[in-house]
């Protein structure tokens, strides 16, 4: 049987829902958390395939992440690019984003649809101190995407300074 067309969703259904994307990206976090309370769902996403999560961490904003996580919001949940709210936070530069999505079950590697891990994004535009937190928390730095790139081999291809020997001396798991 063929998937059924989307619902046709009214004026007021739209603004409605502007309103509670606009909440995530501007931090309103007092809000966000009256609306879980009545019934709205953690992992609602945009046209974008954005969820509230993604857009709240992207923006650093830290309450409404934290907000939209207590309320059931997926860490692992990516949008239409195959980012995950753990990416975003790293392509930012967003530590403390970054250290509650990892406290709340974010993949440290993981990948959403993509084959980029939050350690790559961060090395690829420099971001020691993510690098630093992403590497504490375990995360792989030989890991290669689809093509076979490496972090350190992604960070120096974008021209990154400092990530490359970064990565390289980090210690890797023995035998």
């Amino acid at each position: 049987m063929p998937d059924a067309a989307p619902p046709v969703l009214d004026d007021a259904t739209l603004a409605f829902a502007g309103r509670v994307f606009q909440y995530a990206r501007m931090g309103h976090a007092a809000e966000l958390a009256g609306l879980f309370g009545q019934g709205l769902p953690a992992n609602l996403r945009n046209d974008k395939g954005d969820s509230l999560l993604m857009l709240a961490a992207y923006n650093g904003q830290v309450e409404a992440t934290r907000v939209i996580l207590e309320a059931g919001g997926d860490p692992e949940l990516a949008n239409d690019r195959g980012q995950t709210p753990l990416a975003g936070a790293a392509f930012k530069g967003d530590a403390a984003v970054a250290t509650l999505l990892l406290a709340h079950g974010a993949a440290v590697d993981g990948t959403g649809d993509g084959s980029r891990t939050a350690l790559m994004t961060a090395a690829m535009f420099d971001r020691t101190e993510i690098v630093a937190l992403l590497l504490a928390h375990g995360a792989d730095p030989d890991l290669r995407d689809a093509e076979g790139r490496s972090a350190a081999d992604m960070a120096r291809a974008m021209g990154a300074q400092a990530t490359p020997a970064q990565l390289n001396a980090a210690p890797r798991p023995g035998p």
